[in-house]
């Protein structure tokens, strides 16, 4: 079944964020949201926007690589770096 709203828990574990996190976006504005009772729920197609600003696994993974060359690369200079 595919649902036109999603509740703020469904978009916390889709943007990998906490509920208290979706909900201060909501205050923001950075999230469109409709409240209906109690409860705040978005649209699947405002989605789109919100999700342009997440990260990819993809991506995740180049920087992990990234890092994890620069570490190897500079590890020492940046021990001595964190000394200062």
């Amino acid at each position: 079944m595919d649902k036109k709203y999603l509740t703020t828990a469904e978009l916390a574990k889709l943007l990998g964020i906490s509920r208290i996190a979706v909900f201060k976006k909501i205050k923001s504005g950075k999230i469109k949201a409709k409240k209906i009772g109690r409860n705040f729920f978005i649209d699947r197609k405002n989605i789109g926007g919100i999700l342009d600003g997440t990260l990819t696994e993809k991506k995740k993974n180049e920087i992990d690589e990234a890092v994890r060359k620069t570490v190897r690369e500079y590890g020492e200079t940046l021990k001595l770096l964190g000394k200062e």
